[in-house]
């Protein structure tokens, strides 16, 4: 079993380069499939999530092949097969989206039901609903979503709760279907204009409007591009927290600050500091560290993806930060690991006058044991330990927490943090982190 040990308490200093995010590679290595040629995509990461992605393509009946540096080719000139095997379904969230693409191309797609970090029900029915709205017979059975249509028609569809991966899919059904779609209440992420340029290059017709809607005029064809991924912003978070927490200096290039307004903004409050330029973002430690509250939201609110990363922040802040989730229903997983490690955090509910329109989650989802909020009372030194991760995120956390701990911390369940991570120890290692990873 893959273990992580980390001997906290060294500051790190040095450069370190974003590769494509994660949440925007393997969303366009799918989209590739909606173009019958080779399309190249640039600047990915050599993350598992791409290669699980690549074997689904590969499954589909789709080639893919590196040709130098962080460079993938995609050719979808056949799909084969409408159907993707159950074993490439369970690890990953990227098997619903394979949806759209196939009914494109093939008329049909039977697909399992997706996998990923289990921090919350991922609300399915936000796309499926849209997908029939378009025309497709859709029935979810045996663990599996049977689709079908005699040909994607335009529709304006709302989404009753903000939807990334549901924006993008219907975008993905939208391009070749005839007709007109607009889709209303659409998400702002920058992972959706990251899709929107790459089909936009394509050929397809797509325009954002005010008050977050989407206009998709359909085409018959979309022709093969070479396309940049955008960089990953929750690398860029990572890092930043990492510098922050050890006292340290690091620049992240390519990271770009209209991806973390959000995060920058909190940042500064706490008395963290950045520099921009050309280069990217450099994040250094200037003074001590004051307690900030924070609500993760939707783009272009604090991402939920920062908010496990934000509180090892918090614990070596002076004074009382509140965290508020309202994205994912089973978020807090990581609080006992870090309590553990000495961290001073309680529980508590908020308390939103509406908590349909606060809470981006179904309520119907929800339990009364899963908490929304928490406490952190700071500063505190962290002691390491021992513990199994259980999602990307709370990996990162952990693994924060135990460069900014005394002792020695243990990680197994790497397999997460590989998921959305490209070498995360190796990086770490060389902006001076006293880390090793044992295969």
């Amino acid at each position: 079993m893959a273990r992580l040990v980390i001997n906290g308490s060294a500051p790190l200093k040095g450069v370190v380069r974003l590769g494509g995010a994660k949440n925007s590679s393997f969303k366009l290595m799918v989209a590739a499939l909606l173009c019958a040629g080779e399309t190249r995509l640039l600047n990915f990461s050599r993350i598992a999530e791409v290669a699980l992605v690549e074997a689904m393509i590969k499954a589909l009946g789709g080639k893919v092949r590196e040709a130098g540096e962080r460079t993938l080719f995609i050719n979808a000139k056949e799909l084969l097969s409408s159907t993707l095997p159950e074993s490439l379904g369970a690890a990953s969230r990227a098997s619903t989206m394979l949806i759209a693409p196939l009914l494109a191309r093939t008329g049909k797609a039977i697909v399992p039901l997706p996998g990923g970090d289990k921090i919350g029900v991922r609300p399915l029915e936000r796309h499926f609903e849209g997908l029939k709205a378009m025309g497709v017979s859709l029935e979810v059975k045996n663990n599996h979503v049977f689709a079908s249509t005699a040909g994607l028609t335009g529709t304006t569809y709302r989404f009753a709760k903000n939807s990334h991966t549901g924006t993008e899919t219907m975008i993905m059904a939208a391009v070749l279907a005839s007709g007109e779609t607009v889709l209303e209440n659409a998400a702002l992420e920058p992972e959706v204009d990251d899709l929107i340029e790459l089909l936009s290059a394509m050929g397809a017709r797509i325009k954002r409007l005010p008050d977050r809607q989407i206009k998709i005029t359909g085409v018959n064809v979309l022709k093969p591009v070479i396309h940049k991924v955008m960089p990953d912003r929750n690398e860029a978070v990572s890092y930043a927290i990492a510098a922050a927490v050890t006292g340290g200096d690091v620049i992240v290039e390519n990271a770009k600050r209209e991806h973390l307004e959000a995060f920058l903004e909190k940042f500064s409050e706490a008395g963290a500091g950045y520099e921009l330029g050309d280069y990217g973002i450099r994040f250094f430690s200037k003074k001590t560290l004051a307690a900030v509250d924070i609500t993760t939201a939707p783009h272009p609110g604090f991402m939920t993806d920062w908010g496990p990363l934000w509180t090892i922040l918090s614990t070596q802040s002076i004074g009382v930060s509140k965290i508020v989730e309202t994205v994912f229903t089973q978020r807090f997983q990581y609080v006992s690991d870090l309590k553990t490690m000495g961290a001073k955090i309680d529980w508590f509910d908020p308390k939103p006058k509406n908590p349909e329109e606060f809470y981006n989650f179904n309520l119907s989802d929800d339990k009364p044991e899963y908490h929304h909020g928490i406490s952190v009372t700071g500063p505190t030194q962290l002691t390491g330990g021992e513990f199994t991760i259980n999602d990307i995120r709370a990996g990162a956390t952990l693994a924060l927490a135990g460069l900014a701990a005394s002792g020695q911390t243990i990680l197994t369940g790497l397999e997460h943090i590989d998921r959305g991570y490209e070498d995360f120890a190796g990086r770490l290692l060389t902006l001076g982190a006293r880390i090793e990873r044992i295969n």
